[in-house]
């Protein structure tokens, strides 16, 4: 199946430092946006008066579209490739509407009406566009991986180098965020989305330059090895679904994604309602997690890999994660300042479980590349859809 690839000897080569650098900033957009969204989105709804349910609704509403649309996106580029257009269109999309989910409900600006249907709709609407920009950039982003190198080492370090940009632009929100938060006080609802709206703004900017710089830098993966031709047809989706090690990797994918997503979404609700700490925690807490995890990828990414070593350091990360949410349920308000301490041990759980996640991805498609975007696409449709399922339960009994 990729013959053509196999007798050139520099697709089975390490990458050097900069193709790697350059690929890892393509995600920064993405990334910087999602933080935003899974740490504040609930939050702010809630605060500017939707409730718990609605607020869920719009949130659902979004995570639907991004899973269908992972599915559909997923089978075009595999069809006809071209993934830095995917990916810059996508980027387009998110940075046209993510603004518009936290810069107020335009529709009730314009009908002159405050009412909460129109709110949950409006929001709902934007939340829903935004997340189809962001499966597309998401899908072409992860499938390029698969075929820019066979080499499995290179492949691991691609995705320990994205997730360390990923933690780049978490600690980027999160840095935003304690500045508007410290000069912008939210006591009224417009002062609250004028709060969102700023992070909103800085956000975009600062993904959309490394964006920028991934397009400059990042070659576009030789087509010919990814695309369907005479000789090297599309493989079938019922290749991957006769193949157990697909449902096993999906399964732990979708797990992982659960747990960041989750924890992250609600993060920002524990340490200020449960242990009643100060407003900056908010930001300050998200930011140990992201430092810890950043360290960890950039180490991770210096590390030769195999299989039985990919295994071995997500079930690490995986019982690190256990004991720190065993201590998230049992720390008392009175020792909230432990949680400072537990945001460095969660982060390392994270760095080593989503580098270690996305990397079983890439060793089920090894070197059948003519279908790595749909299993990327359709991993991500099973967490998309789970997360928001997840979400929209735990609002929805909340009080």
């Amino acid at each position: 199946m990729v013959n053509d690839i196999e007798d050139d000897g520099s697709f089975t080569k390490p990458l050097g430092r900069w193709p790697v650098f350059y690929y890892g900033m393509g995600h920064m957009l993405n990334d910087i946006t999602s933080s935003c969204w899974f740490t504040y989105l609930l939050l702010f709804l809630t605060d500017i008066g939707l409730s718990s349910r609605d607020a869920a609704t719009v949130m659902l509403s979004g995570q639907i579209a991004d899973g269908l649309s992972t599915i559909f996106i997923g089978e075009l580029i595999d069809r006809f490739g071209h993934f830095k257009i995917w990916h810059g269109a996508g980027s387009v999309l998110v940075a046209v509407s993510f603004s518009s989910v936290f810069g107020g409900c335009v529709p009730c600006q314009i009908f002159a009406t405050s009412s909460t249907i129109m709110q949950t709709v409006s929001y709902s609407t934007f939340a829903a566009i935004f997340n189809v920009g962001w499966a597309a950039t998401q899908v072409a982003h992860m499938s390029m991986v698969s075929c820019i190198t066979l080499n499995s080492t290179s492949r691991v370090v691609l995705a320990s180098c994205r997730n360390a940009f990923t933690m780049v632009a978490n600690l980027s929100l999160y840095a935003v965020a304690f500045t508007v938060f410290d000069i912008i006080s939210g006591k009224t609802h417009a002062d609250i989305q004028n709060e969102y709206r700023w992070i909103a703004y800085i956000s975009i900017f600062i993904g959309c330059c490394f964006v920028v710089i991934f397009h400059i830098g990042t070659k576009e993966p030789r087509l010919k090895v990814c695309v369907q031709s005479e000789d090297n047809a599309r493989i079938s989706w019922f290749y991957w679904f006769e193949r157990i090690l697909y449902f096993q990797v999906a399964l732990v994918y979708v797990l992982t994604r659960l747990i960041l997503n989750v924890s992250q979404a609600y993060l920002a609700f524990y340490v200020i309602n449960d242990l009643r700490m100060a407003n900056s925690a908010k930001a300050l807490v998200p930011a140990i997690i992201y430092v810890s995890s950043f360290i960890v990828s950039l180490i991770l990414q210096e590390m030769s890999w195999t299989g039985q070593r990919v295994k071995a350091y997500y079930s690490a990360g995986a019982i690190l994660w256990i004991f720190c949410g065993a201590g998230i349920l049992i720390l008392p308000r009175n020792m909230s300042a432990i949680m400072y301490a537990m945001s460095i041990f969660i982060g390392l759980a994270n760095a080593l479980m989503m580098v270690t996640g996305v990397s079983m991805q890439n060793i089920l498609i090894g070197e059948n590349l003519n279908g790595c975007a749909f299993v990327c696409g359709s991993m991500s449709f099973l967490e998309k859809i789970s997360c928001g399922l997840a979400l929209f339960v735990l609002q929805s009994v909340s009080k």
